[in-house]
């Protein structure tokens, strides 16, 4: 299996959309994470991510969203399994993250066990400009430490789960 993975999305001319993309040039500086994590930078989504994903056990989405509950530069962390697989295709456009898992899987790709989300909620993701908005700007240096916490986190379910692993195999 490859390292863990930290996959920043978005849209780096696209104002808030942006966010991925600085969230990975901060992590650039962090080599706590970068020692245990691969870190990449797509604007992509739906089955193009599957490449991206094939062979890791745990991976990491950092992407903005706009649920309108929330301030822009709240986070927002969904975990593996929260989201549900697109229904009534029209077209390949409309293919969700859980539908390309899915359909990754059906294709006999080894799929992550884990795929977590961290979003911020985003003000504007419309207008071409290269500089965030404050608050979504702001949002970047927490969206890192956040990071950090579910990088270790990962690494201390892996040596739990090899231990328990190691355990049963004497068991048995």
């Amino acid at each position: 299996m490859k390292p863990m993975l930290i996959l920043c999305l978005g849209n780096d001319v696209l104002t808030d959309d942006a966010f991925g993309f600085r969230v990975a040039e901060e992590i650039e500086h962090d080599s706590a994470i970068r020692a245990h994590a691969d870190v990449e930078v797509a604007a992509l989504a739906g089955f193009a991510l599957l490449d991206l994903l094939v062979d890791r056990r745990a991976v990491l989405i950092v992407d903005t969203i706009i649920t309108g509950n929330a301030p822009a530069g709240t986070p927002h962390f969904y975990p593996s399994g929260y989201w549900t697989p697109s229904r009534c295709l029209v077209s390949s456009h409309q293919v969700n993250l859980p539908t390309a898992l899915r359909f990754g899987q059906e294709m006999g790709y080894s799929m992550p066990e884990c795929v977590d989300v961290l979003a911020v909620e985003a003000q504007d993701v419309w207008t071409l400009c290269e500089t965030m908005t404050p608050p979504v700007q702001a949002a970047v240096t927490k969206a890192v430490l956040r990071i950090d916490d579910w990088v270790r986190e990962k690494r201390r379910s892996v040596v739990l789960h090899g231990k328990r692993n190691k355990e049963s195999a004497l068991a048995g």
